[in-house]
C-alpha cells in the first residue's frame, strides 16, 4: 500500500473513532467491573432471564433495589425510634441503639 493511501486510511479510521467516542461522552453512566461469586452470578443470570434483560442491566437494577431497600429500612427505623423514645423505657432504648448500630454497620 503506498504511503499516501496508508495515511488516508489511518485518517478515516481516526475520524470514525472520534465520532464513536464523541457519541459516548454525552452519557452520564459510569462503567465498573465486578466479580461475583458463582452462586450470586447464577442468581443474577436467573433474574436477568426472568425480566428479559442483560446481565449488566440486571446488576444495575439489583443494586438500585438494594439501595432503595436500605433507605426504606433506615426510614422505618427512625420512625420506630421516634415513637419508642417517647415511652422512655431504658431497655427499649438500649435495644434500639443496638438495632441502629446493626443497621448502620451492617452487623
Amino acid at each position: 500500500m503506498p504511503h499516501s493511501e496508508a495515511i488516508a486510511s489511518k485518517r478515516s479510521r481516526d475520524s470514525s473513532r472520534r465520532k464513536f467516542k464523541a457519541g459516548r461522552q454525552g452519557k452520564n453512566e459510569l462503567r465498573y467491573s465486578v466479580a461475583l461469586s458463582p452462586v450470586i452470578a447464577t442468581q443474577v443470570e436467573r433474574y436477568a432471564g426472568t425480566v428479559d434483560t442483560s446481565m449488566s442491566k440486571a446488576i444495575a437494577a439489583l443494586v438500585r433495589l438494594g439501595l432503595v431497600s436500605q433507605e426504606d429500612r433506615k426510614r422505618e427505623f427512625f420512625k420506630r425510634l421516634k415513637e419508642n423514645l417517647a415511652d422512655g423505657d431504658p431497655k427499649q432504648e438500649d435495644r434500639l441503639v443496638d438495632e441502629f448500630r446493626a443497621l448502620i454497620l451492617g452487623r
